[in-house]
């Protein structure tokens, strides 16, 4: 499984032409409201736009939660539903327990009905939403085939084994993206999307003070960024928040990789991209080389986006994001 994943990594393939042709063949396709609600993504932009200007610390929850959503039986804005019965839904799982910006999907979902009643669907304005909160944040503006449709099934029982954890190997994490649907090229490109948001401390407290279970530290990480990170996180601290690009923690821009190659990311699972020979070097193109990053980076959200979408007359289109209909 890796090894193909390698392999796709490496290909010279012509991409954009190649996600054009996925994206029809799953009922995808850019434009897909031009006839309907002809002012959608103009109307997902003025809203993002205003949220951005008094709330930009939601951009970084706010693009998590489209990962979040796709990686759990696919795009289909089953991470908005709540709990409905005595099963908890995907939101009280303990990875999406601090996932922000519900309200922010609720009041762009609001003025889309008010636009053209019935018609966007919840998982496309998600998908739309991390987009734009990502030009916001000074990072690429990408197009996105829309027509994704909602599900109506949020368990909580879907998102084990789904969410990839930030002490991931390596390895485990090709796994995981492999069985998305999703190369080593994308693992490495979306996992650039920490260059914005911050994170607590019991994500990596355990790199700091226990990491082998005696009371030491990772040895990968550079011994003089150590204690700055202790002076910010203390044992046990379960509330504090640490930005996870430091300086720029609101920006998009191609410094998370720079940070990999002097060894000072926050996640096992983001120095475990120095691991691998070939995923290493594409870290290092990307540090110095944002447009290249900010190219490719559209490229592997398309992808993404693409995972198990519901079309055609498949789900449903919601009108409220949290209830199905």
């Amino acid at each position: 499984m890796a090894s193909r994943s390698l392999f796709k990594l490496l290909l010279p393939l012509p991409l954009v032409f190649v996600l054009s042709v996925m994206a029809t063949a799953q009922g995808l396709k850019v434009g897909f409201y031009e006839k309907t609600c002809p002012q959608a993504e103009a109307i997902i932009y003025e809203e993002m736009t205003e949220v951005m200007s008094v709330a930009p610390s939601l951009a970084g929850p706010l693009l998590r939660m489209h990962f979040h959503d796709c990686f759990v039986k696919g795009c289909d804005a089953s991470l908005l539903l709540n709990r409905t019965g005595s099963v908890p839904a995907e939101k009280d799982s303990p990875p999406n327990l601090s996932l922000r910006g519900y309200s922010t999907i609720d009041r762009v979902k609001a003025r889309l009905e008010q636009a053209c009643p019935g018609i966007v669907s919840c998982a496309d304005v998600v998908a739309l939403v991390a987009r734009d909160v990502v030009r916001l944040a000074k990072g690429p503006y990408y197009n996105i085939p829309t027509g994704r449709r909602d599900g109506n099934r949020s368990d909580i029982r879907d998102t084990l084994g789904n969410l990839p954890p930030s002490i991931f190997n390596f390895q485990q994490l090709v796994t995981m993206f492999s069985s998305k649907g999703l190369s080593v090229k994308d693992l490495v490109v979306l996992s650039g999307g920490h260059t914005i948001g911050t994170s607590h401390c019991s994500a990596f407290s355990n790199r700091l003070y226990n990491f082998t279970g005696k009371g030491d530290t990772d040895p990968s990480i550079d011994s003089e960024y150590v204690p700055k990170l202790k002076s910010k996180c203390k044992p046990n601290d379960v509330n504090t928040l640490v930005e996870m690009d430091p300086g720029s923690f609101k920006t998009f821009d191609s410094s998370y990789y720079k940070l990999i190659a002097k060894r000072r990311s926050l996640f096992t699972s983001d120095g475990s991209l120095r691991s691998n020979p070939a995923a290493f070097a594409l870290v290092m193109r990307l540090a110095n080389n944002q447009a290249e990053f900010f190219k490719e980076f559209g490229v592997s959200m398309v992808n993404m986006g693409n995972i198990e979408v519901l079309t055609g007359t498949q789900g449903e289109i919601r009108k409220t994001c949290t209830l199905v209909n």
